[in-house]
């Protein structure tokens, strides 16, 4: 994600931001120009944009709930942004708790779109496709013993439980698994890529270059659970897979890769806002030097991303460490891995 700006003081701003704390002026994200404005009351539920080009928007009907800052323009006839039109089920709106969970989850799928909109992936919504890309965000049912919602995707149906958004529940999931990473948006990225596996991947042509990647996706997916449930992962895992649920199946090894990229492209993209570089005073051999002055959205080799990310991740991991938190990013990218890194990076900017 880029770094953002208010137009009319300069104030830097938060991607969530949705009033300027320096001059004052409410804002909202207008997706079509990538740029987070400041806006001016016309009075009649419109708001003139301040930013350079100006225009006239309305806010997302989510705005009303304090869960989204996106714009649409004035003239359009939707109630929802780009990014909420895509909700098929949100929870009870009158449960605060529930309110202040989807919050959480919607700032979450918010910054996933900012990125599937930079990467210019297909977003079809209902209406637009056999297969459309949607979303439930489910409670677990009100009595203890009831059924609990799972996490997961189904032909386009994401579906996220709304438990996620709490994080002492997501830490003791995180901890029950054996994880070293969990996050909402964690699970955006990855669920996503299953959307884009079955749109990209099978519909798409590169089923057979991304099985001679990947593996087989035919082995029988229930199966595969069940056996990563009751045996767990390979001791060598790391050698050819981003994380132990990835060696579960083929699927999961493409969205848990998925995810990653996602998370590389859009971590190198603030480092360079910040103008970050890494050049460790005692490496003598510049092993880990790098430079964040890259385009990460471009189509060229996909090298320079994990060159730069590599030693990146290693500096702010030991700075996590001086603050006695766990690694920012926790995942060793070996030559498999950064393999499958390249396959996503190809499909992604493969011409459509």
């Amino acid at each position: 994600m880029k770094l953002f700006k208010c137009p009319t003081c300069g104030q830097l701003l938060y991607f969530e931001n949705v009033r300027c704390e320096s001059c004052g002026h409410r804002l909202g994200y207008v997706p079509d120009g990538d740029v987070l404005t400041s806006l001016e009351d016309a009075g009649d539920g419109t708001w003139t944009s301040l930013a350079e080009g100006g225009g006239s928007y309305r806010f997302c009907a989510n705005a009303d709930y304090d869960s989204c800052n996106w714009l649409i323009p004035a003239e359009a006839p939707d109630r929802l942004c780009t990014a909420c039109r895509h909700n098929r089920t949100i929870p009870d709106l009158d449960d605060p708790v529930a309110l202040s969970s989807w919050r959480k989850i919607e700032m979450a799928k918010h910054r996933l779109f900012y990125t599937l909109l930079k990467l210019d992936l297909p977003r079809p919504a209902v209406g637009e496709s056999d297969e459309p890309l949607v979303f439930d965000f489910l409670a677990d049912a009100p009595t203890s013993d009831g059924p609990k919602v799972m996490t997961g995707h189904d032909d386009g149906l994401i579906t996220i439980a709304l438990a996620e958004a709490d994080d002492a529940e997501r830490e003791k999931r995180r901890a029950a698994m054996g994880e070293p990473y969990r996050t909402l948006l964690g699970h955006f990225r990855h669920e996503v890529g299953h959307f884009y596996w079955d749109l990209l991947v099978r519909d798409g042509g590169w089923l057979e270059e991304c099985r001679s990647v990947f593996g087989d996706d035919r082995e029988d997916y229930a199966e595969a659970l069940k056996r990563h449930y009751r045996n767990g992962h390979p001791p060598n895992w790391h050698d050819a897979h981003i994380s132990g649920y990835a060696t579960t199946h083929a699927w999961e090894d493409f969205a848990e890769t998925w995810a990653h990229y996602l998370h590389i492209v859009d971590s190198l993209e603030m480092a360079r806002a910040f103008g970050m570089t890494v050049s460790p005073r005692v490496d003598k051999t510049g092993a880990l030097a790098a430079d964040a002055d890259i385009d990460v959205y471009g189509d060229g080799d996909f090298a320079p991303l994990v060159n730069t990310w590599i030693p990146l991740a290693f500096g702010l991991n030991s700075i996590n460490r001086c603050m006695g938190q766990p690694d920012l990013y926790p995942f060793i990218l070996s030559p498999r891995v950064v393999e499958k890194l390249n396959f996503i990076h190809r499909l992604v900017h493969a011409p459509r």
